[in-house]
């Protein structure tokens, strides 16, 4: 034991010394790197099975976590998509208040007739927010029809397209005045009492004339989509698509013209 005592003083002396065991560590550490890694075995054999080894019920409910949340997330996109059509439908209505000499007043659609025949739909303003019987009712894209009932808070609107409306008005291109009546469908005019022989083309659009003070003169009524002309009679058969998104718009514009105010 004295004699190996002193051969390792005499060694570790020599190394702080001389340093002339370098090339001797070097070479115990290269033949002692496997001892290491076979020490370090079971350390990451099991980090590794807690990443890569779950049990068949964790996988499962991880697996319905993750598509409850995929469903989540495709509701909500839906309704990003939906909130962002409706902004532009929104910004198309207020745009249009730009080419209005009248006041107006945005209101919501929140009800319709359950009647097929009865074209009619419920809004939310009413008599308190200055609603009136006979305001005109339009869209961003043209005149939807007229107020004929109010209450405090909610009003009643008749469309043009009602079995009960007619509405006059006049080519915009020459200035040829008739009378637009229903047809029976919502996406659909007929132009009465209109010559076989007057100035009428297919996409000729039709506005507000004015005429019996209802409404407010140049509203974009209809477009000519179809005319038959027959010599046995003496009026031709005009049919007009209603500019306004009559089935489709949520907001609305009430107008407040001058001689409307007047009569109220």
């Amino acid at each position: 034991m004295l004699l190996a005592t002193l051969a390792v003083v005499l060694l570790i002396t020599a190394d702080l010394r001389f340093n002339r065991l370098e090339t001797t560590r070097s070479l115990l550490d290269t033949v002692a790197t496997p001892v290491y890694w076979l020490a370090d075995l079971p350390t990451r054999l099991g980090d590794w099975s807690e990443v890569h080894i779950q049990s068949r019920s964790q996988l499962l409910a991880d697996n319905e976590r993750l598509l409850q949340e995929s469903l989540v997330l495709k509701g909500r996109s839906l309704q990003m998509s939906s909130l962002q059509a409706e902004n532009v439908r929104l910004r198309a209505l207020l745009n249009s208040t730009a080419l209005l000499r009248d006041d107006v007043l945005v209101a919501e659609l929140v009800g319709i007739s359950p009647d097929p025949v009865r074209h009619q739909l419920v809004l939310n303003k009413g008599a308190r927010d200055g609603v009136f019987v006979g305001q005109p009712l339009i869209d961003s894209d043209g005149l939807m029809g007229q107020v004929v009932g109010v209450s405090a808070g909610n009003s009643r609107a008749l469309l043009i397209t009602d079995v009960t409306h007619s509405i006059p008005v006049q080519v915009n291109r020459n200035g040829v005045r008739a009378i637009a009546e229903v047809t029976g469908a919502l996406g659909s005019l007929e132009i009465r009492h209109v010559s076989a022989t007057t100035d009428i083309r297919p996409g000729d659009l039709l506005v507000s004339s004015g005429l019996g003070g209802r409404f407010p003169v140049g509203y974009p009524v209809a477009v000519v989509s179809e005319i038959e002309r027959d010599p046995g009679r003496a009026f031709a058969r005009i049919l007009a698509i209603p500019s306004a998104a009559l089935d489709r718009s949520r907001h609305v514009l009430l107008v407040f013209t001058s001689g409307a105010d007047e009569e109220g």
